[in-house]
């Protein structure tokens, strides 16, 4: 039986190592142990309970204010200290985030070989997303298996000289397998902001920002050139799930608050977020996951950002960018509610469904060593 310490920090993670975890669990091959550094705390909880995972070890890092390198100095030394205590055969980190790096870094110090889950994603810029970029080219240079979701991922592998026989593209995003189990779940939005938009007739608008590398002007711009959008488009309902790190909260309620087709939600559960997902009929966000998992629930996405790692999406038409100033945003959010036909062909595009199973290729090449 093979130990596999798989090590998450944050509600992204979870989503996308919930299908993992369950099927490794579901394998006699392997005693999966989960580590969670709780980088999000209360969003990593909810994804947590909703897959009935309970984790072995809960490093508790999550601390008021606390910079990238406090996140770093702790998750590298908590997740240190568990390989000091037990076996493994390898660690499993999946993405982008600096509990990725770290944990798989400290793999590394100790020995154990690194699986990457959503390995080779790149825009070429460490600057965009920031630190993300760095994060998964840095866990690249330490990882023994690469799982990449896409062909574009394995080719930017492969020129970053990976040894092909140690890279596994697996057929879609982990985040598709989630959304499959999570979509089984029936689900009714209580009364409440949410329920009344649904109610009010108009077309939904779903908001999501929250990348550090926007805080500042670049969320001014963003949720500027929304309110604008909102006053334009009358038909229209916008739905702000508000991240809750006060920088983006406080931002939000001052330049939204109180407009009367825009309601801040605030952070949602996972179930309830992929409902809305799937009645929205645009999504608006800077999050790297909801590029792969609105257009998989038929619903397209402007990404706030000026450049994107799902670059086969751009090709395909369901996702298309918007960046970060107050006129582009207005004007790519406008564009599309305004033009029936734009928005019609992005959602066509959507249809397909992923084929395949991801967790399959990740157990196997585990095994196989």
């Amino acid at each position: 039986m093979k130990r596999i310490l798989v090590a998450m920090g944050t509600r992204p993670e979870a989503i996308k190592m919930a299908p993992v975890i369950l099927a490794l669990k579901e394998n006699p091959a392997f005693q999966p142990v989960v580590a969670v550094t709780a980088q999000h705390r209360e969003l990593l909880d909810d994804v947590l309970d909703l897959f009935g995972i309970e984790p072995e070890h809960d490093l508790d890092i999550m601390e008021h204010g606390q910079t990238i390198t406090q996140i770093t100095c702790r998750v590298l030394t908590g997740i240190g200290r568990i390989l000091e205590l037990e076996p493994f055969d390898a660690v499993l980190v999946h993405g982008d985030t600096t509990t990725t790096f770290a944990s798989a870094l400290s793999a590394f110090y100790h020995r154990v070989p690194v699986g990457h889950v959503e390995a080779g994603m790149r825009t070429g810029d460490l600057t965009h997303p920031f630190p993300e970029e760095a994060n998964r080219s840095l866990t690249a240079r330490v990882t023994h298996w690469h799982f990449p979701p896409s062909r574009n991922c394995e080719e930017n592998l492969l020129g970053e000289g990976i040894v092909p026989a140690r890279i596994f593209r697996t057929p879609h995003n982990t985040a598709i397998d989630a959304l499959r189990i999570v979509a089984t779940h029936p689900h009714e939005f209580e009364p409440g902001p949410i329920a009344d938009a649904l109610a009010s007739g108009r077309r939904i608008v779903l908001v999501t920002a929250h990348r550090r590398e926007s805080w500042g002007t670049p969320m001014e711009g963003i949720f500027s050139g929304l309110a604008r959008a909102a006053q334009e488009c009358p038909d229209t309902h916008f739905l702000v799930a508000t991240h809750p790190n006060p920088v983006v909260a406080d931002a939000a309620q001052r330049i939204l608050g109180g407009h009367e087709r825009v309601d801040l939600i605030g952070a949602q559960g996972y179930l309830q977020f992929v409902h809305l997902m799937s009645v929205a009929e645009l999504i608006v966000s800077d999050s790297g996951g909801i590029q792969e998992e609105g257009p998989t629930l038929g619903t397209p996405v402007l990404v706030l950002r000026d450049v994107t790692e799902y670059s086969e999406l751009l090709e395909r038409g369901v996702v298309a960018l918007a960046g970060t100033d107050e006129d582009s945003v207005f004007a790519s959010v406008t564009g599309l509610l305004t033009d029936d036909a734009a928005l019609a062909s992005m959602t066509h595009a959507c249809v397909g469904a992923h084929s395949g199973d991801s967790t399959e290729i990740i157990s196997r090449a585990l095994l196989d060593g």
